[in-house]
């Protein structure tokens, strides 16, 4: 099986017309080696696999893509009323932390 070296997901959802990084997600992405455009694909195209509808000042969602063979998350806010995407952070997630394919938390005796 041949591997995508762009970004790439299993499912896609909607991004609002505005991306706005707070600075936290700046710092972690220059940190990490991460793009605007990685993170850009990964929103319009990963899987979203929390949603945090009781988050403050802002709906959320964590969300899982694909880069280069490299699983990602990214946390990203969503503000209807100024049409944006608010992306608070982005990391690659901890295999200690995440059951295989970054999908699941594990429990605490899996870990």
């Amino acid at each position: 099986m041949r591997r995508r070296q762009s970004c790439a997901a299993t499912y896609g959802h909607l991004m609002a017309a505005r991306l706005v990084f707070r600075i936290h997600a700046v710092q972690r992405m220059s940190e990490r080696g991460i793009t605007e455009r990685d993170v850009r694909e990964i929103l319009a195209t990963g899987e979203i696999l929390e949603e945090y509808p009781d988050a403050t000042p802002y709906v959320s969602r964590l969300v899982l893509g694909w880069c280069r063979g490299r699983p990602l998350h990214v946390v990203a806010a969503e503000n209807a009323e100024a049409h944006e995407t608010i992306v608070i952070t982005v990391y690659d997630p901890d295999p200690t932390l995440w059951e295989p394919g970054f999908r699941q938390r594990r429990r605490p005796w899996n870990a």
